[in-house]
């Protein structure tokens, strides 16, 4: 008898701590919550997040790592898989495994949906190591249909000659050099003082969604707008839609979470806010006079 396949399958392939809100502990938390079977696939296993301190970490061997990808989508499994979203990687093998993996799943399935979340450097300076960041460039985003670099990333992955002195750069130029139909720059400039921005680029407009900066030390709260930006455009949002929804349910969190005094994203605590958020974000359609040498004015 065949098994019973799920039919909106999505793959989160991340780093996961035992304690905390970050990498795969956000993201299968969200999706899952949004209604989506989730295929968890640690990249690397760690206690807690290293921003607390060193901590000792567990990194699968690249061959078994490759292997598990494989028999995850084995007998035909591919044809579930809807979504896939991408994070934290430990090794460029990792990363090379899972472009394989999102070639496969795509080739059995056209319609499915592969987002990539860089995760490579921050602060003007990669954190990965060099052969690890080309392997993302080169090997993963050209397959995503959505990626969520951060403004360096974004620079850096655009082939800009050194963003570490880069001054004001055109970050939809940049966006739109890169191979995906859709690019989200997390944290570009603000037009409004006090502001966090994150910059929405496709081939035909610009976007830019606001909202008020909270003072938190939470982290993974890209690793939760990637799952939420992937889960709304399998519910069948527009990008522009599926981007603002997105945006105001982690606003809505990371707010909350301050509030509470919550050092980890409170995401039990505050689950609702992933569902139906009643934050709201601020958004405006830029004109190319808007986007000009500066990035947005």
């Amino acid at each position: 008898m065949s098994q019973a396949q799920p039919a909106s399958a999505v793959i989160a392939i991340s780093s996961h701590v035992a304690r905390g809100s970050v990498g795969n502990r956000a993201m299968v938390f969200a999706l899952e919550r949004l209604g989506f079977e989730t295929w968890s696939v640690p990249t690397i296993l760690l206690p807690r997040h290293r921003g607390y301190g060193a901590v000792e970490a567990i990194v699968p061997d690249d061959g078994a790592f490759a292997r598990l990808l494989d028999a995850l989508v084995d007998g035909g499994r591919a044809a579930a898989v809807a979504g896939i979203v991408t994070g934290y990687f430990a090794t460029a093998g990792e990363a090379r495994a899972a472009a394989a993996l999102v070639a496969s799943a795509k080739a059995a399935r056209p319609d499915a949906l592969y987002l990539c979340d860089p995760v490579i450097g921050d602060s003007e300076k990669l954190y990965v190591p060099d052969d690890l960041a080309s392997a993302v460039r080169d090997t993963l985003l050209p397959l995503a249909d959505i990626a969520t670099p951060n403004a360096f990333e974004c620079a850096w992955l655009a082939g800009a000659t050194d963003p570490r002195s880069a001054t004001d750069p055109d970050y939809a130029a940049l966006a739109r050099a890169l191979p995906p139909p859709a690019i989200l720059v997390t944290s570009a400039p603000a037009m409004m003082r006090g502001h966090i921005a994150n910059l929405l680029v496709t081939e035909r407009e610009a976007i830019l969604f606001e909202h008020p900066k909270v003072e938190t030390h939470a982290k993974g709260t890209g690793d939760l707008l990637a799952a939420l930006l992937l889960a709304r455009r399998l519910k069948g949002q527009s990008i522009a839609k599926a981007t603002e929804t997105a945006l105001a349910s982690l606003f809505e969190v990371i707010a909350k979470t301050a509030k509470a005094g919550g050092d980890e994203l409170m995401l039990p605590a505050f689950q609702d806010a992933l569902v139906s958020p009643l934050a709201s974000i601020v958004a405006r359609r830029l004109g190319p006079r808007q986007i000009g040498r500066g990035g947005v004015r």
